[in-house]
Formats: structure tokens, C-alpha cells, sequence
């Protein structure tokens, strides 16, 4: 099998690239970056040497490399694998490190394998998301970021995240919700609607939780969903047009949140 490597820049975060490989003879030779990596192998295995000792990166492993840590990567036995690759550039990094920690101060982030099937999984779902592209919702996209990096550094212990027990004002949640109601067929990202209430992205999320019990993206899918009831209720159109005016991509992705939320098809509605 030739060995394939692909980069990918995502529209939704700005400055952020994907990588992903498929490897069987391409060995990276000690090395360091730049910027902040997050890599994880989601099929078969690879050996990577840092801070003087030697580790096994397979599915259910997360590796976080902070610039200039020397570093290598060789597939573990005659086996190819996958390795993704989240890139993040250090003024992105710091920027949510600071809106995280309410401190400039740049985190002090070592090399680090952490162990988290669960974790590890959900990074797949999110890289495999992020690579869809314009498929993927950009609220979503934007939110999941966001908890990547959180966990990030929880896990490093490099900052700690501020208390924040206030919640989204009902003037502020007012506005949001005609907002997305006036803008329902059309994307909607988490930058948009923290930018309504005049909070940074990660203020903003946490506090939207805290108030309404769910998250944006959740809620949003909802509003939308009870939105095609009423269509379904009260016009003669199609179900593909209903998915469209209420901001599904696709009828068969309004198919399945439709079914998920209400037990039945939107035809049987």
C-alpha cells in the first residue's frame, strides 16, 4: 500500500489544519513544531520517543505535543496505521488558553499521552466532522473545538479554567432566540451568537449551558425541529423543502434527527 498524507485547513476555525496519514514505510524522524499538536491513531499502532522515553499511540490514545518538543513517529510492526492530526497554530491556542483561564499568561504544556477510549473516540467523530467540511454544522463544529481544548488543558494541568456562575441574562437568550428564528435555513455559528451577547466563544458556551440546560447546537437543532412540525402541520410541501427551510443540509439528515427526536419518520408526522 503507497503511503497517503493529506492536510486540510477548516473553514470554522480559523487558522486550524487537519492532517491525516495512512502509514506503512514513512517514518517522521525526530523533529518538532512549531505549533501545538493533538494527534491520536485511530488504526493500528505507532511508537513515538519523547522526554527521553518511548510510548505505544493506538485507538484510545490522545498525544499532545507543545512547540519545540523534540519528538519521532514509526508504525509499531509490519501493519499500516492512521494517525490524525489536529494543528494548532500557538496564537490560537493561547487565545483560548487566556478567554479559558481569564490569565495571558502562556500555558506551560509538555509532551503528554493520555489515555481516554471515550475521549479519543469522540476526537475521531470531531476530525472526521471537521473534514466533511460543508456538511458539518459550524455551531457544532465551533462548540466541539472548544471542549477539545478544555479538556486539553484540564488534562495537562496547565491552566485552571475560571469559576463562571452566571448564566445568559433572558434579554441576552431573548435575542438569540430571534436571532436563529429569523436565520433558521442558514448556518448559524457559535461566534455569531456569542458576538449577540457580547461574550467571548468559550464564555459564551458555558454560560448558554448553565441558563438553558443544553447546548447551543442542541438547542438549535430542537428550535429547528419544532419549527418542521409546524410546516408539516400547516403546508402542502415537500419534505425536502421543509428540511431546507428550517436548515437541514439534507433530507436524509433531517430524516434521522427528526426520527431521534419524535419516534417517527417526518412523513408519518
Amino acid at each position: 500500500m503507497k503511503d497517503q498524507i493529506h492536510y486540510q485547513r477548516v473553514a470554522e476555525v480559523p487558522g486550524l489544519v487537519l492532517s491525516t496519514g495512512r502509514l506503512s514505510e514513512f517514518h517522521f524522524d525526530r523533529h518538532y513544531h512549531l505549533d501545538y499538536h493533538i494527534g491520536l491513531v485511530s488504526e493500528g499502532v505507532q511508537r513515538q520517543k519523547f522526554r527521553g522515553g518511548s510510548v505505544l499511540l493506538g485507538p484510545g490514545s490522545i498525544v499532545l505535543m507543545p512547540p519545540g518538543e523534540i519528538h519521532d513517529g514509526t508504525g509499531e510492526g509490519c501493519d499500516a496505521y492512521t494517525l490524525k492530526t489536529f494543528r494548532v497554530p500557538a496564537e490560537l491556542f493561547n487565545q483560548v488558553a487566556e478567554e479559558l483561564s481569564g490569565s495571558s499568561r502562556e500555558p506551560a504544556l509538555a509532551g503528554l499521552m493520555i489515555e481516554d477510549s471515550l475521549r479519543a473516540a469522540h476526537l475521531v467523530h470531531l476530525h472526521n466532522a471537521m473534514h466533511a467540511g460543508k456538511q458539518a454544522s459550524p455551531l457544532a463544529l465551533q462548540s466541539e473545538w472548544l471542549s477539545l481544548l478544555e479538556f486539553v488543558f484540564t488534562q495537562s494541568k496547565t491552566i485552571k479554567p475560571q469559576d463562571m456562575k452566571a448564566g445568559l441574562s433572558p434579554r441576552h437568550f431573548q435575542r438569540i432566540k430571534e436571532y436563529c428564528v429569523a436565520h433558521l435555513a442558514q448556518k448559524i455559528s457559535l461566534d455569531e451568537l456569542a458576538a449577540i451577547c457580547g461574550l467571548g466563544q468559550f464564555h459564551f458556551l458555558r454560560q448558554f449551558k448553565q441558563s438553558i440546560g443544553m447546548t447551543p447546537h442542541a438547542w438549535l437543532v430542537r428550535l429547528r425541529l419544532e419549527h418542521a412540525c409546524a410546516l408539516l402541520c400547516k403546508n402542502p410541501q415537500s419534505i425536502a423543502e421543509v428540511a431546507h427551510l428550517v436548515g437541514f443540509y439534507d433530507q436524509s439528515h433531517f430524516n434521522r434527527a427528526f426520527r431521534q427526536a419524535f419516534g417517527v419518520a417526518p412523513s408519518s408526522y
